[in-house]
């Protein structure tokens, strides 16, 4: 018999997709980092081994349900220093169950890469972890052979946590804010507690994303209320939708100048079938909306309507641009929402949702544009002497918040491996300019917000296409640099897979759209830090 190894020994669980296909084409990257993960291990005198088998009729080792999850958190001593690797998008409430009741210390780790949403999966994870009350340490490696990556490995195997530098995020109480803006963000507090409003969630949850959920009472406290909206409702009033309108609407696009590369086979390319399904969509949002008095909506759709209609997406980044296709009533008589965005909240994120609102009222408040949208936080690099992220999500993003707005709009058919009847993709380059960027997220019960300055940035055509590349080429970019906010202070503070942004006119204008909607937040009695300096080299007073 085999000498018992006397390494001391943590255990590592990979969360994966629902999807199969998701699944297997993502394996190999996920089994790349786990070598590179457990030799970095082994440098320490560690064992790190697997808590639950590959399976090779399915080909590849993911936990892909909540169930599964359950059954694999039976057989791990609670006591266990426990490692959560991800190199995927992965499904929070696969392994949350079995989290929550961990004893032993926690790491999720991810690769620095975007070849696949690793990044965003771990900072999933941690928003979740972090909502429900779970301690944990987080970390991050391009070969987990770095300093960073090694020095901080070893605290955590010596003392079961990570500290990280977060001294970019200050209380809001710290900064020097005008008495007109305090003033003002206190009024319109009051008077969205007062007259209230209604975010229309087309089914809850999506894809596991418990930290995307915000509990009723503390979105009450805002006077924001939840219509709970059913999917199987958005589907039946697409199809009420007439070929007549979805051809307008298509057109419409056309003639703004969006280009669509259309072909014929369903199951690999955009059709024109996909597009006009795309466009009903869009119609129908619109009236359920205007039904249910929404001042927000967000569709769930991946797991709901994937098999049944062509993704979202199109239909979402039309929805929160202000020069969109008109909708009539279904009377006839009103147009929908006229001369307005309607803020659409990708993948039904209620923190999402609830930071649109705000945006939305505060940059109307102070003429500045109100097209908002949330992105992946997906990966970045160093570019000349900035670090430039890519912010890159499926939908949602505005055509204003394009080069040149629609004329620079492109549709692509949707990766099959996650959409399995298509549909086109709201594509652009995000122009250069002054942003403003956010985060709403739940911890002890309520409800906090990370909120910074930042830029757009233009890359070279070439470095701009080589990060699309290495991401997904179909989905719209952003190439934002975050001001006084490196990439490790991000990681360590952000408490989600998303990032809400909006574009102001210049420098001043996006200062006093941050501290207006920092205002606002506070008189709904969000806690909110401000995070990074006003500009690249100038810090908030």
């Amino acid at each position: 018999m085999p000498a018992k190894s006397t390494k001391p020994t943590a255990l590592l669980i990979a969360s994966g997709d629902l999807r199969l296909s998701a699944n297997q084409t993502c394996w190999p990257a996920q089994r790349e980092m786990e070598e590179a993960l457990t030799a970095a291990f082994a440098k320490e005198g560690w064992k790190l081994e697997r808590a639950h088998p590959v399976d090779d009729s399915k080909k590849h080792g993911f936990i892909d349900s909540q169930k599964m999850g359950m059954e694999v958190f039976r057989t791990i001593d609670p006591k266990t220093p426990l490692v959560v690797a991800e190199a995927v998008w992965q499904y929070s409430h696969h392994v949350l169950a079995g989290l929550t009741t961990h004893k032993g210390p926690i790491l999720t780790v991810a690769n620095w890469s975007g070849q696949w949403p690793g990044l965003v999966g771990m900072l999933n994870l941690n928003g979740s972890l972090t909502k429900a009350g779970v301690k944990y340490s987080t970390l991050w490696s391009e070969d987990f052979k770095d300093t960073f990556f090694k020095t901080k490995l070893v605290q955590w195997l010596k003392t079961g946590k990570i500290t990280h530098d977060v001294s970019h995020a200050k209380p809001l109480e710290k900064i020097k804010m005008p008495p007109k803006l305090a003033k003002l963000g206190a009024q319109m507090a009051t008077d969205l507690q007062t007259n209230k409003a209604i975010m229309g969630i087309f089914d809850e949850g999506c894809m596991g994303m418990f930290n995307a959920i915000i509990p009723d009472h503390a979105l009450h406290a805002c006077g924001v209320f939840k219509e709970r909206l059913s999917q199987s409702a958005l589907y039946h009033e697409t199809q009420q939708a007439s070929d007549t309108e979805a051809y307008t609407i298509h057109n419409w696009m056309v003639k703004r100048g969006m280009k669509f590369a259309l072909g014929d086979d369903h199951a690999t390319e955009l059709t024109r079938d996909q597009v006009r399904l795309q466009c009903k969509m869009y119609a129908a949002a619109l009236r359920i909306a205007d039904d249910f008095g929404c001042e927000a909506i967000g569709i769930q759709y991946q797991q709901g309507l994937k098999d049944l209609l062509p993704a979202s997406d199109l239909v979402e980044g039309m929805l929160n641009n202000t020069d969109r296709p008109p909708v009539k009533s279904r009377d006839g008589k009103r147009q929908l929402f006229e001369g307005q965005s309607m803020v659409h909240f990708n993948e039904v994120d209620e923190c999402a949702g609830l930071d649109g609102i705000l945006t939305k009222r505060v940059h109307l408040a102070l003429e500045q544009p109100t097209e908002n949208t949330l992105h992946d936080v997906r990966w970045g690099e160093k570019f000349g002497e900035d670090y430039v992220w890519v912010f890159l999500i499926s939908g949602a993003a505005p055509p204003a918040h394009f080069v040149e707005g629609w004329k620079s709009a492109e549709g692509f058919r949707q990766p099959a491996m996650y959409f399995p009847n298509g549909g086109s993709t709201l594509r652009g380059n995000s122009k250069p300019g002054e942003i403003v960027w956010s985060r709403i997220y739940v911890q002890d019960e309520s409800l906090h917000m990370d909120i910074g300055r930042g830029c757009v940035v233009e890359l070279p055509p070439e470095e701009t296409e080589r990060r699309w590349q290495l991401t997904t080429p179909q989905w719209p970019i952003m190439s934002a640099v975050t001001y006084g906010v490196s990439r490790d202070q991000l990681m360590a503070k952000h408490q989600a897979n998303h990032i809400q942004v909006a574009y102001a006119n210049d420098a001043a204008a996006a200062d006093e759209c941050m501290l207006l909607k920092a205002a606002m937040a506070k008189g709904l009695g969000i806690q909110v830090n401000v995070c990074g300096g006003r500009s690249r080299t100038q810090a908030w007073a």
